[in-house]
């Protein structure tokens, strides 16, 4: 193994402990789901286990709006992790995202993103970053998507962690060309996901003007990716990482954005911070159409085993059926379209995509 894939390696693995352990969370700002108010319907007409939370995204039939979003690969115990949730998503009809397939640039027998075999019908989300495609081919960005059965290809955007990464990136120009390129070439839909940081109206515009049709917000408010290169870093890096911790658009307000961001996404994926079904349901009736979590599944994985991450899914599917009878919403298009009341800033946040900068 070559220096440079040893660092990776050891980066991936500091990444997974952090995020299980770690305090690597934002400090004060949060996703502002807490400023959303479902309106209660005391008269449903609906019956519980009638209710349809099936939802198709990206081209697969999933039987509720959850992603076990990108996390992890590149290690041996990435690989147990991915294998482990990705059978899990199979089982309980969820999507699944692998992390960063990087490593995989580097060696050609990396399995650790191998999940096709456990996961044969599920929705599985390939991940590469904006930079690192930027300097692909198009061939090349597909190979990777190939070697994992990939039903789409997220292309990650990064940047408030890279410049506070160890030797992370430090030059961004020719992202959104790349992104485009990708959308018109690459024979499967691409996904622009952020990290942590939200996407706002600026960033959304622009997407959708090279015809990024499908967005993963991964919000602020969430797991702290500044803050997890921030353990890692010292320094001035640290320094740096500590003064942008909070960094980000909180994940409802990007929802918010990007719904109404013209011309309009065909998907909105809502990460970051989404920690419960409740959150969840929320998320989507701001318009969201499926949500993600990462962390809480990560660990509920390592502190419980197999069954405790079941069980936590279990319950974040079973808090979405709840929410969607509670405001007479049958199916999940019915709950995109239910009435939310909006408190605190997040009116502010939205009115942000109906204001496009002269450079926009």
């Amino acid at each position: 193994m070559t220096s440079q894939a040893t660092d990776i390696a050891g980066r991936k693995a500091d990444h997974i402990e952090l995020c299980a352990t770690g305090d690597v969370g934002f400090r004060q700002k949060t996703t502002l789901l807490e400023c959303v108010e479902l309106v209660h319907d005391a008269l449903p007409e609906l019956a519980l286990d009638e209710i349809d939370t099936s939802v198709t995204l990206l081209g697969k039939k999933l039987r509720a709006p959850i992603i076990v979003a990108a996390m992890t690969g590149g290690t041996a115990r990435a690989r147990e992790i991915n294998r482990e949730l990705a059978a899990i998503c199979e089982e309980r009809g969820y999507g699944f995202g692998v992390g960063s397939q990087r490593p995989m640039l580097r060696d050609e027998k990396d399995d650790t993103y191998a999940v096709r075999d456990v996961a044969p019908t599920a929705l599985i989300l390939g991940n590469i970053g904006a930079v690192q495609a930027r300097e692909l081919s198009t061939d090349a960005v597909k190979n990777l998507a190939g070697r994992i059965g990939a039903d789409a290809m997220c292309v990650h955007l990064n940047p408030a962690m890279e410049i506070v990464q160890p030797g992370g990136d430090r030059y961004f120009a020719g992202a959104l060309g790349a992104i485009e390129r990708l959308v018109e070439e690459l024979d499967l839909p691409v996904v622009a996901k952020e990290t942590g940081c939200g996407l706002g109206p600026r960033a959304a515009r622009r997407l959708a003007r090279v015809g990024v049709r499908h967005v993963d917000v991964s919000g602020a408010g969430g797991t702290s990716w500044v803050a997890v290169e921030t353990e890692r870093a010292g320094g001035g890096a640290r320094a740096l990482g500590e003064a942008l911790r909070d960094w980000g658009v909180p994940t409802a307000a990007s929802v918010m954005i990007c719904k109404r961001i013209k011309p309009r996404f065909n998907t909105i994926i809502a990460t970051g911070g989404v920690a419960s079904g409740v959150d969840a349901a929320k998320a989507i009736a701001l318009g969201a159409h499926a949500a993600g979590i990462a962390r809480p599944v990560l660990q509920a994985l390592l502190n419980g085993g197999r069954q405790g991450a079941i069980d936590f899914l279990a319950q974040v599917e079973a808090e979405i059926r709840a929410v969607m009878l509670l405001v007479g919403a049958g199916s999940v298009r019915a709950l995109r379209k239910t009435p939310v009341l909006l408190r605190g800033e997040l009116p502010t946040w939205a009115d942000l995509a109906r204001s496009p900068r002269k450079d926009d």
